[in-house]
């Protein structure tokens, strides 16, 4: 049988792919900046109405795509902060532009690209062949790499390049793991295919032979995980967030370590299905928890605003892949939680920071002061963010890292512990600089900025809502996909 007619009638969930698809390629095609950040906008936020769609029409899953509750919300998340993120954008590239630093060619670049992203995080999430899960997350870092080095400035090229080398190494990694998946499911299950369709994987998962799963684990683990930018494999991504522009630093916190993330999670719902594989927490909590104190640690002494976030988007997403590791249900639902809430803080910070370092051309925090008396509307919705990316209350993130410390503490104390730590000593690090960005006497420009704030004060507004009120509905859908993932 054909892709094409495996794949069936156009439903929505094949208009997740076709709307960033199509804009993508009018987007090359249009010359004039304005008219390309205005169906940049229109069609990501197309792309959302979509995802909305899907959620409540669900197609039957085939050999390649499928739509569940673990990945549906996933998706409306992903479209949510690429709409509010490209309405960023056209403010942001107008001043880049005005600026001198991006050409009309480069801006219309970006756009494209943009597109090409969206489509390629939608296909990854929305994927139910393990392959075809590979090649899109693979085309969603040839996409953020190509637009971290869009500035074309030595340091920009750098990064991008390390960015890519690190991250490709990694993916051929993950490559193999899926190869060793396949090896072992055409020999129990057929070749084909359903070798590789995750529904008939989780299904099967009892009969393929598990020291192949410990192997291709470990293998997926590495390669996903570096995407998640987990240490030690976490080089590129300071890197990335400060030399490239700041709408993809938020996407790159916000949603494509979510990405990566949810690859590995789909691998260990399969190994978690064979009851003689090893068990894959203890490897998630060990790394997660060296991610969270690495990344806690490199707080402390950085100067650059952009790269002092990029280390905090570090600890979160070890926080989350420890939550996952420790499973059950509080710790399964405290990592999904988190997930979200990471995601709203994370790129509304960076909404903010690229507004910063515009109006005060630079990114050194030596030379940024007083943002709530120069500029009070950015420099007090900073320090709504940073209360909120501190886990502080009543941030949302403050219910998610409560959930995980309470069932942590009555079952593993000591990690607890080591948890609580790190989570201390981020607030440690970060309060501090709060308070010299945000208060005393200003320094730079003080003259106002022309920015888009709307995304901002949304992102941090349902970060501040979920704190204090949670719906019951959304909260049981949140139980029901942590049991899911066991």
């Amino acid at each position: 049988m054909s892709l094409l007619a495996d794949l069936g009638a156009i439903q929505p969930i094949h208009f997740a792919l076709i709307i960033p698809a199509v804009a993508a390629g009018i987007l090359v095609l249009i010359p004039g900046y304005r008219l390309g950040s205005q169906i940049n906008i229109v069609s990501s936020f197309l792309t959302l109405l979509n995802a909305l769609a899907i959620f409540h029409t669900r197609p039957e899953p085939n050999y390649y795509l499928f739509v569940d509750d673990f990945n549906i919300y996933l998706v409306v998340l992903t479209d949510f902060i690429s709409f509010t993120t490209s309405a960023f954008s056209a403010s942001y590239l107008a001043h880049e532009k005005e600026t001198g630093r991006l050409t009309r060619g480069y801006a219309r670049f970006y756009h494209a690209m943009f597109q090409c992203m969206i489509l390629s995080m939608n296909l990854a999430l929305l994927s139910n062949s393990l392959g075809l899960m590979w090649v899109a997350v693979e085309a969603a870092t040839m996409t953020t790499v190509i637009m971290v080095g869009i500035y074309r400035t030595e340091a920009a090229i750098r990064a991008s390049w390390k960015y890519f080398m690190l991250t490709s190494l990694a993916i051929s990694l993950a490559l193999f793991g899926i190869t060793l998946i396949y090896f072992t499911a055409s020999v129990t299950i057929g070749s084909g295919p359903a070798a590789l369709a995750w529904t008939v994987l989780r299904d099967n998962a009892n009969l393929l032979d598990p020291a192949v799963l410990n192997v291709a684990f470990v293998f997926a683990f590495v390669g996903f995980g570096t995407k998640v930018g987990l240490v030690p494999c976490h080089a590129w991504l300071p890197d990335a967030h400060s030399e490239g522009p700041t709408p993809i630093s938020a996407v790159l916190s916000g949603l494509l370590l979510n990405v990566g993330l949810y690859a590995l999670l789909r691998f260990k719902m399969i190994i978690v299905g064979n009851g003689l594989a090893l068990e894959p927490g203890p490897l998630m909590v060990g790394v997660g928890l060296v991610s969270l104190l690495f990344g806690s640690l490199m707080l402390y002494r950085r100067w650059d605003i952009k790269r002092l976030f990029s280390y905090s988007s570090i600890e979160h997403m070890g926080l989350i892949t420890f939550a996952f590791g420790m499973g059950g249900p509080l710790a399964n639902l405290a990592g999904l939680l988190h997930m979200v809430m990471h995601s709203l803080t994370k790129s509304a910070i960076f909404f903010v920071v690229g507004h910063v370092a515009q109006v005060k051309g630079t990114q050194d925090m030596a030379k940024i002061r007083g943002l709530t008396t120069s500029h009070p509307v950015i420099g007090w919705l900073l320090v709504v963010g940073v209360i909120s990316i501190c886990g502080l209350p009543p941030s949302g993130l403050f219910m998610s890292e409560f959930l995980l410390i309470t069932t942590t503490f009555s079952r593993e104390p000591i990690l607890a512990v080591i948890l609580v730590l790190g989570l201390l000593i981020a607030l440690g690090n970060l309060i501090p600089r709060l308070h010299a960005l945000a208060f005393g006497v200003p320094e730079g420009n003080l003259e106002p900025l022309k920015t888009a704030i709307w995304p901002l004060v949304l992102h941090l507004g349902l970060v501040l809502g979920a704190g204090l009120y949670l719906p019951e509905p959304l909260f049981a859908w949140f139980q029901h996909v942590a049991a899911m993932l066991g």
